[in-house]
């Protein structure tokens, strides 16, 4: 049973993300989402790591972030945190993909 590393570390960064979001502008919003997507993706990490089939929940956190990050990139034209995130989301989707199913 190999440890899904890259998920639990994308996890992480989506918490600390949003802590971030919160102590810089003071968004309520940032700290929620941060949270409560980096907890679905480490739930998500957990089921990869005992079954390597089980990527619905990493999937999902890692595609609905890619698509409402990327809206908002394209809007904004911000590559921090909106770019970055996207760009993120997307390669999990991808390892996620390719790797696992």
């Amino acid at each position: 049973m190999a440890i899904d590393w890259l998920g639990f570390v994308y996890a992480a960064l989506l918490m600390v993300g949003g802590v971030i979001g919160y102590t810089r502008k003071g968004s309520l919003v940032s700290l929620l989402a941060g949270l409560g997507f980096g907890f679905g993706s480490a739930y998500g990490a957990y089921c990869v790591t005992c079954n390597p089939k089980d990527v619905k929940i990493s999937l999902f956190c890692a595609f609905i972030l890619a698509l409402v990050m990327g809206m908002r990139f394209k809007r904004s034209k911000k590559v921090m945190p909106a770019g970055a995130l996207a760009l993120l989301s997307m390669a999990m989707v991808l390892r996620l993909v390719i790797l696992f199913l």
